[in-house]
């Protein structure tokens, strides 16, 4: 059975790390997030579940007004090309449905069936908003603390320059790895 709201936000206290949630009318896109939010302050993000050709599941948080380009994305990463995982695999596989896509859903994949790609530009901002499981709150943590979550799921997360990979942009951007801050 996937986690709860509650249950995230146990898990989340249970680590030592902030947030703060704000309740809101369900959001099932960027566009209506940006007429809702007001002044929530910080980075608002959209989450990503593809699926590569070889069945290869992946989740990739970026910045809301990210358009990458999923086959620049897949070549860049040395993926297969992407396509949009299904509804009932999303379910599946990170517990949440269409619209509720979000990090936070890792707690969710016990098996470790999916790869974490992370917009390194997102990662520079404080605050970074996520949905907390259902698309009817918006939860805010540190990116350092959204990392350190990230890895208590036992994913490890590639940090991904992605301004030259949005759809119409010339250059691709370059893998990094870089290292967790201390806990």
């Amino acid at each position: 059975m996937p986690a709860t709201p509650e249950e995230l936000f146990a898990r989340l206290d249970a680590l030592g790390i902030h947030h703060v949630t704000h309740r809101h009318p369900p959001l099932h896109t960027v566009a209506e997030s940006v007429m809702l939010r007001g002044t929530l302050p910080g980075a608002h993000c959209k989450s990503l579940f593809l699926r590569d050709r070889k069945d290869g599941l992946w989740l990739v948080v970026v910045l809301e007004d990210r358009r990458p380009d999923l086959k620049a994305l897949a070549d860049s990463l040395g993926a297969p090309r992407f396509s949009f995982g299904s509804p009932a695999l999303l379910l599946e596989v990170l517990g949440v449905t269409p619209g509720s896509v979000t990090p936070f859903a890792l707690m969710n994949d016990r098996a470790h069936r999916v790869r974490v790609v992370l917009d390194a530009d997102m990662l520079r901002q404080d605050p970074v908003n996520y949905h907390p499981l259902v698309n009817t709150a918006t939860t805010a943590i540190s990116a350092a603390d959204l990392r350190r979550f990230i890895a208590d799921c036992g994913h490890p997360a590639r940090v991904l320059e992605l301004a030259g990979l949005d759809r119409g942009a010339g250059e691709a951007g370059a893998c990094q790895d870089p290292p967790l801050p201390p806990s």
